[in-house]
């Protein structure tokens, strides 16, 4: 049988329903004050950095990334600069060698690195990493080459800064044969990148005695008889002497630097090459720190305020030599 409240038994359930309906809606309408917040733990990001939907993932800073104030503190910020390739010798065949007397007396005048180091053997990939922060795979002195990726080239046009590469023996400017006498593509990474126009490799009649008409940055690569490839050391030192002398004493009173290393040692010697740097702002004197053509670059790029390519970006620039 089927038993059914009163009616004012269910008027009065009725009434108490709306008024508890009541309650809630006022009580939900009543700002609450917040919890407290709790910090996150050391080893996590803070929840504002990360975004809600993460989407795809972020690529790596490319040539126009912004630059590290920290890492360019202190450091000049030089009119031109040139570097100088040399070939297959050691710090010890070099340094204190009264073959190499100008190399020497630069050495005395500026920054001369003892503890500097290639990346490799052979030749070839020594230049694509001094130039782009990568081997880009390469492994042999094979040639040609085309690679796309971001170099110290691209990096400076692109912050509207100049710059070109000078070889001795380059027939004309853009030219891309692999040889040609003792000119050797294989010593001139700027040729192997295609966003590079052609127009950046020179000869080195170019380069002239202006030198306030240089680039901001520049390379001067000796043939192989005056890179000590397949010359002396001391016809490479009568060489340098002689076509970068000049721009050495301008440098000093321009606000300007040269750079002089080698890609590779003779393969006896660990592969401590020679390097130094000579110019305006710099304290002469011996330096022991660990340098490799990759913190170069990255030295390079922190004097022109361009971001650090590749494993560039793993080092930190030279600071200690600036005064």
């Amino acid at each position: 049988m089927l038993v059914t409240a009163n009616r004012p038994g269910r008027l009065a359930a009725v009434s108490a329903a709306a008024a508890l309906l009541t309650l809630t809606a006022c009580a939900s309408s009543t700002p609450q004050s917040s919890p407290p917040t709790v910090a996150p733990p050391a080893n996590t990001i803070p929840t504002s950095t990360q975004p809600s939907n993460p989407g795809p993932a972020a690529k790596a800073p490319g040539p126009s990334s912004s630059v590290d104030a920290a890492s360019t503190a202190g450091l000049p910020r030089p009119s031109h600069i040139v570097v100088v390739m040399e070939e297959n010798h050691a710090a010890a065949n070099i340094l204190g060698n009264a073959a190499a007397p100008y190399i020497n007396r630069l050495a005395r005048a500026g920054a001369s690195f003892t503890r500097s180091y290639a990346i490799t053997h052979p030749s070839e990939p020594n230049y694509v990493a001094l130039f782009s922060g990568s081997q880009q795979g390469l492994t042999d002195d094979s040639c040609p080459h085309t690679y796309h990726a971001a170099n110290l080239g691209s990096q400076l046009r692109a912050a509207g800064k100049s710059f070109r590469g000078y070889s001795e023996g380059l027939p004309r400017a853009g030219y891309e044969g692999c040889t040609l006498g003792d000119y050797a593509r294989r010593h001139v990474p700027w040729t192997d990148f295609a966003n590079l126009p052609r127009s950046v490799n020179q000869p080195l009649t170019a380069f002239g005695s202006n030198y306030a008409r240089l680039p901001r940055l520049s390379f001067v690569i000796p043939n192989l008889m005056h890179d000590m490839h397949n010359g002396t050391i001391a016809q490479g030192d009568t060489w340098l002497r002689q076509h970068l002398g000049g721009y050495v004493r301008w440098a000093r009173a321009h606000n300007s630097l040269l750079v002089v290393t080698w890609d590779e040692d003779d393969t006896s010697h660990g592969n401590r090459i020679p390097t130094i740097i000579v110019g305006a702002h710099v304290k002469a004197g011996r330096y022991s720190e660990h340098v490799t053509h990759y913190r170069m670059l990255r030295t390079l790029e922190a004097l022109e305020r361009v971001a650090p390519l590749g494993n560039a970006a793993k080092t930190r620039p030279i600071t200690d030599i600036w005064g």
